[in-house]
């Protein structure tokens, strides 16, 4: 089973898509897959030579010799999974993103935060080889300067937090976006509690 260099994809970023190519007698099988929640998105299949063909939804898929327009193939589900069972098993697990939140000015959570740092500790624990990206955010009150310090020692205090867990000191990565990327647009010395955050993406 190898990637065909021939054919580009259009993919929607807010779910997960894979490209299956399988070549067994010249032929070659494209197959959209569903994320976690069940949902498709969509693949351009675009051949050397020929029509591009596009894949719309979860199971969507094609075949056709190498550098020819493909054709829809008409696999269901179920033989999909019987004919690529070994390559699903093998996609690794869809990263986890959480948001927690802080209290004004401060490196400390607000009380729901705290609540909600166990259920990423939980899923850091649940992962065999877990790596972790810490970017903290603040509002825009405030000097830029300052709140770039702020949002890196939200960050870099999450990040300690996981090392106390246990995690090895490179899975764990930490930066500060100060108030450059806010949650919620406001004008200049606006408290918005939403922005003043940090986000985790765990994988």
């Amino acid at each position: 089973m190898s990637k065909h260099g021939n054919a580009s994809s259009f993919i929607s970023l807010s779910i997960v898509l894979l490209l299956v190519t399988a070549c067994a007698g010249q032929r070659e099988t494209y197959v959209v897959l569903p994320d976690a929640k069940g949902q498709g998105g969509s693949l351009l299949v675009t051949p050397r030579e020929g029509t591009p063909l596009k894949l719309d939804g979860a199971y969507a898929s094609a075949v056709g010799k190498p550098g020819s327009s493909p054709r829809p193939s008409g696999l269901n589900e179920q033989e999909i999974k019987a004919q690529f069972g070994e390559a699903l098993s093998a996609r690794p697990e869809a990263p986890a993103s959480f948001t927690l939140y802080f209290r004004e000015g401060s490196d400390e959570l607000t009380a729901d935060s705290k609540k909600d740092l166990d259920k990423v500790l939980a899923e850091v624990r649940r992962r065999p080889a877990p790596d972790v990206i810490v970017v903290g955010h603040t509002d825009r009150v405030g000097l830029l300067p300052d709140n770039d310090r702020l949002a890196l020692k939200r960050a870099e205090k999450l990040r300690s937090e996981l090392l106390r867990q246990g995690l090895p000191v490179d899975s764990v990565q930490a930066a500060g976006r100060g108030e450059r990327e806010p949650l919620i647009p406001t004008a200049d010395e606006v408290p918005e509690p939403r922005n003043r955050r940090v986000e985790l993406l765990v994988r």
